[in-house]
């Protein structure tokens, strides 16, 4: 684990669900105790969020056990099949946790192909990642920024872990150019996966430090809104994806997005509409798309889209999906 802590440090209580941990990823003796658990409750159905092979081991001998049960049924809602950073043994551990799966609910076509690959008759469905809602409600720009002691006219927001697959040094690359036709300030906000000096040696290598501010902690769910609040456009740079939930969040609070056309991104975010879609590994593309919503005035014309637009990802629709595929018959 790279990051600085994986401790949920949000002091809102209302966005906590009471839990019990019962797994331990790394202990098979756990994985056995929560399936013969789990198989005494004798559930309906059985759902596991997946989105790395690290957990299939754990998540493949728990429906196993579970499955012994000949009324409860197993379902995987998908973030990723395939990972952003691919290891040996990712497709076999994958396929290992997949096969007592009776449905499957991924979050983009570019999931869908990669379970159709490893699964082809895989009962299934394609149910975007809902609007996040546990962020409140957007703020006044001129407060957030004022609370951020953000002076710009202009502001735009990378937000998020800063992994290899999301092209943070492609923004990075891009923003000379930026700069040299518009006026602004990149507000980097996430922690770092990756070697944070390197990103700082970029920028400084890049003359663009008196335009970069880089907020380089996890953020509590309280707080989100603060920054989404302030900028103007959220930019994903990313060189791969399947989907992304920052798309989601700045959905909810009515940001429009620029991202690259990579995986399910362009599925969501539409191209003049609510955003821009760029080539990957461009930042000349990049940087052309930044400055277009700037010169081309698109803020208030894609807000209002958003608006719109997220009205399509309602948690109403995931549950009735899931609650389909529970009273199906195999």
């Amino acid at each position: 684990f790279p990051g600085k802590t994986q401790l949920d440090i949000s002091a809102d209580e209302s966005a906590k669900i009471p839990t019990e941990p019962i797994i331990d990823s790394i202990s098979p003796l756990s994985w056995w105790r929560a399936g013969r658990r789990i198989r005494r409750l004798n559930p309906d159905l059985l759902i596991f969020k997946y989105w790395m092979p690290f957990f299939a081991p754990a998540y493949g001998v728990i429906a196993r056990l579970v499955k012994k049960n000949i009324r409860t049924k197993i379902m995987f809602i998908c973030d990723n099949i395939v990972p952003h950073e691919r290891r040996v043994g990712d497709t076999f551990l994958t396929k290992f946790a997949f096969k007592p799966g009776d449905f499957f609910i991924v979050q983009s076509q570019a999931v869908r192909e990669q379970l159709l690959e490893l699964a082809p008759q895989a009962k299934h469905r394609v149910v975007p990642h809902p609007v996040y809602e546990i962020f409140g409600q957007p703020l006044d720009k001129a407060e957030a920024r004022r609370r951020l002691n953000l002076s710009d006219e202009r502001v735009i927001l990378f937000f998020g872990y800063v992994r290899p697959y999301k092209g943070l040094e492609v923004l990075l690359q891009a923003m000379p150019e930026i700069l040299r036709r518009v006026k602004l300030r990149l507000l980097v906000v996430g922690e770092f996966y990756e070697n944070e000096a390197a990103f700082r040696k970029q920028v400084a290598d890049l003359q663009i430090a008196d335009a970069v501010t880089i907020h380089a902690d996890f953020v509590a769910n309280e707080e989100v809104n603060l920054y989404f609040s302030a900028c103007d456009v959220v930019v994903l740079p990313y060189r791969s994806a399947t989907q992304s939930g920052i798309v989601q969040i700045a959905y909810q609070l009515n940001k429009p997005c620029i991202v690259t056309d990579v995986g399910g991104l362009a599925e969501v975010v539409h191209d003049n509409q609510t955003g821009f879609v760029a080539p990957p590994e461009n930042p000349i593309a990049l940087a052309e798309a930044v400055v277009r919503f700037y010169r081309q005035n698109k803020e208030r014309e894609f807000v209002e889209n958003v608006k719109l637009e997220k009205k399509k990802y309602s948690w109403d629709y995931m549950i009735d999906v899931i609650e389909n595929f529970a009273g199906s018959d195999q």
